[in-house]
């Protein structure tokens, strides 16, 4: 049989390049990943829900398109999205068997946005239940799989979309991001995901969340997951802009990046947070990243925003309007026993999230005042930094948790010692509190030979700057690897 015209494990501009040529159809392509979800999603678990037959009829309405002169940015590319992101007409079900018929009539704008630039959507991917926890597990559609260890979770909760990227499964991802859930992962399974910026991309359409854009929600974002740091920026300029109403008059210029050679680049290295321990696989990526970067003439050195001391107000302050925007749709019953369940653990972790719960009007615009006092620092680090480089996770892909235990009493394994489940929310909010744009890029790999990712983050708003970063330095620790076995 003849080799297909491109690679299954190519990037989407490699893949986008074949069909520009004439090298592959889309609607060859299509069937080419098609086979491979037939052959390999069934293990694995990554997309559980499949619309093939109008995938299909995109592909050839595609292929018509360009033979005709069109080139739209997706034209005839098929790709995923997260389950909890509106598709018209499939279910958007958060992992809930409840909401398993639940069809929305309309596409998220961000879906909207990416079948206007002729993306061929083949189906939706796992997600744990209301999109919160790091793994891919729920009653309705089951346990997502790790390729890299069948035995360990894909991290979340878009976990079914990195785990479809780095199986080959697709070759592009959308997915939503409030605690680390594009780039947590993107860290465990080996590829890349990038968190825009608040307010670059619409961010309704969403569930949990608002179907309607609603201004309250600061925390929550949607955004690419692919294997390349290059697919990302193609992504996110389909999908950047404002929200539908807005663009009445509103439009959104992302600003070119700082820098396009990594020896220009200035670059801070997040020092360890003292109360959330990193595995030394972590810390030894940590340090292999800073000698490559100073190796290639960048300015690079320890360093992070003054006034953030030990990182434990900025994360208090975080987990305040986390639990106000997860606890929205309760009762105030419901958040008052959950409130008092959080008060009887006495766990500093669950502190700021059981305010939240109980949180008032007035406590929540004063808390986003807070937030910008905390913006506003992040403005003046970034006048002298471009990059400040973090962990994402403190551990590389750990075994499928026990989820009859609850969230707030689960143990990890981290650096040797049993620690509190919940550290994983750590360091990915480092940037989600103040909206920084944070690109996950593979980093590395731990004893075991598991992905370790490590994320940039930049200015509010200079998206551009932490993509091009990643892809320059990409080049020099190497990108996405495809795991064992899969070919």
């Amino acid at each position: 049989m003849a080799a297909p015209a491109v690679a299954p494990f190519a990037t989407a501009i490699e893949m986008l390049r074949a069909l520009n040529t004439r090298a592959i159809s889309a609607v060859e392509l299509l069937d080419l990943h098609i086979a491979r979800i037939e052959r390999l999603n069934p293990t694995l678990n990554a997309i559980v829900t499949f619309d093939f037959e109008r995938a299909r009829a995109a592909a050839k309405a595609a292929d018509d398109a360009r033979a005709r002169g069109d080139d739209r940015p997706l034209l005839g590319l098929p790709l995923t999205i997260k389950d909890c992101i509106d598709v018209a007409g499939l279910p958007t079900t958060s992992g809930l068997v409840e909401r398993r018929d639940h069809r929305p009539d309309r596409d998220a704008p961000l879906v909207h946005r990416v079948k206007e630039a002729g993306g061929v959507i083949m189906g939706k991917t796992n997600v744990p239940p209301l999109a919160g926890d790091w793994n891919a597990d729920n009653p309705l559609f089951g346990r997502t799989n790790n390729p890299w260890n069948l035995e360990r979770v894909p991290g979340g909760s878009t976990g079914g979309g990195a785990a479809a990227l780095a199986a080959g499964l697709t070759p592009l991802e959308f997915g939503s991001d409030i605690g680390g859930s594009i780039r947590v992962p993107a860290a465990m399974c080996g590829v890349f995901g990038h968190r825009p910026s608040w307010t670059a991309v619409p961010a309704s359409g969403h569930y949990p969340g608002f179907t309607l854009p609603n201004p309250a929600n600061v925390l929550n974002v949607l955004g690419p997951l692919a294997r390349s740091a290059a697919d990302l920026e193609l992504a996110l300029a389909v999908v950047a802009g404002p929200e539908p109403g807005h663009d009445v008059a509103w439009r959104l210029h992302l600003p070119p990046p700082r820098h396009e050679r990594l020896a220009e680049f200035s670059v801070a290295m997040l020092p360890p947070i003292p109360w959330a321990p990193l595995d030394e696989a972590v810390e030894a990526t940590m340090e292999k990243v800073m000698e490559t970067l100073a190796r290639a003439g960048a300015t690079v050195a320890p360093a992070q925003p003054n006034g953030f001391g030990d990182w434990r107000a900025h994360f208090e302050l975080y987990e305040k309007l986390l639990g106000i925007a997860l606890t929205a749709d309760l009762t105030p019953e419901e958040r008052a026993r959950q409130a008092a369940m959080l008060d009887d653990l006495d766990d500093p972790l669950w502190r700021g999230y059981a305010a939240g719960l109980r949180a008032s009007a007035p406590d929540a615009v004063h808390w986003l005042s807070d937030r910008e006092l905390y913006r506003e620092e992040f403005r003046t680090f970034f006048r002298r930094w471009d990059i400040l480089i973090a962990p994402i996770t403190p551990r590389a892909a750990y075994p499928h948790p026990d989820l009859h235990i609850p969230m707030p009493l689960r143990r990890l394994q981290i650096a040797g010692r049993e620690q509190p489940y919940s550290l994983q929310i750590v360091y990915p909010q480092v940037a989600i509190l103040c909206g920084l744009p944070a690109t996950a890029f593979p980093a590395g790999t731990d004893g075991e030979g598991l992905p370790i990712g490590l994320q940039a983050i930049g200015p509010f708003l200079e998206d551009r700057t932490t993509l091009r970063f990643v892809e320059l330095l990409s080049t020099e620790i190497g990108g996405f690897r495809r795991p064992p076995g899969y070919d």
